[in-house]
């Protein structure tokens, strides 16, 4: 039995075809939370763009839905203050792991540079639902982007309903923070664990590819890329990728 912020609930699943798909029923049912969604297993987890997001056993799949305190136009910011509830549970863990860590615009973290978890927000009329998937006990196979687990970096596993005590009173931490003062200390506090910041990237769109340096965030979460051209493009999707210096 988990330990949630009061009025937050739980419901455990042994299997689900998608944490997110199941929040999005539970919303159109009439469900506003906060509801927190587990499920021991997805048959059709996915990530952003629609890539699979493999189910492997004794890792974390959940999913927060609720229904925020804040203008819609200002729900993707809730992709950060995720990362920075992620970023916090992962270091109760583990001190020494909060210098490891970095937040990877827009949705993942990272941990020595590789993937350890991921964030799927999506909504639809009042209701937000972020999806989190934590690789805990083990690393997925043959994927695009080398991956790695928390039981590798600590040498030991961790309970994913443990993890979710802990996940669930930082969120709640974030989430306050983000209702009361808006999105300026969330942004400061991610751009303090931001991976690239400064240096040069490559950031892939639907249609192109850019090449710049990092220079921060917009205070909307939007990526700043400074061009070579001395121009300075805002960009809302995409996936980043570091460059080697010299690139």
């Amino acid at each position: 039995m988990i330990r949630l912020p009061s009025g937050e609930r739980c419901q455990h699943f042994v299997s689900l075809d998608s944490t997110n798909e199941e929040a999005r029923r539970r919303a159109r049912s009439g469900e506003a939370g906060p509801l927190w969604i587990v499920a021991d297993h997805q048959t059709q987890g996915r990530g952003r763009r629609g890539r699979v997001w493999q189910s492997k056993a004794g890792n974390l799949f959940v999913t927060c839905l609720l229904t925020p305190n804040r203008p819609g136009t200002e729900r993707a910011q809730l992709s950060f203050v995720a990362a920075l509830a992620l970023h916090d549970a992962l270091s109760y863990f583990e001190e020494d792991l909060a210098v490891r860590l970095r937040c990877k615009w827009p949705n993942d973290l990272l941990l020595d540079g590789v993937k350890l978890a991921g964030i799927l927000l999506e909504s639809e009329g009042d209701w937000v639902a972020i999806g989190l998937g934590v690789n805990l006990a083990e690393a997925p196979e043959n994927v695009e982007r080398p991956a790695t687990s928390l039981c590798a970096a600590l040498g030991r596993k961790i309970d994913p309903m443990a993890f979710l005590d802990v996940l669930s009173l930082r969120l709640q931490a974030r989430r306050s923070q983000w209702e009361r003062f808006g999105f300026e200390p969330i942004r400061s506090d991610w751009l303090m664990w931001a991976y690239g910041l400064g240096g040069a990237i490559e950031v892939r769109l639907d249609d192109r590819s850019l090449t710049g340096r990092f220079a921060g965030l917009d205070r909307d979460g939007a990526l700043l890329l400074d061009l070579p051209d001395q121009t300075q493009k805002r960009i809302t999707a995409g996936d980043v990728f570091p460059l080697a210096k010299g690139a």
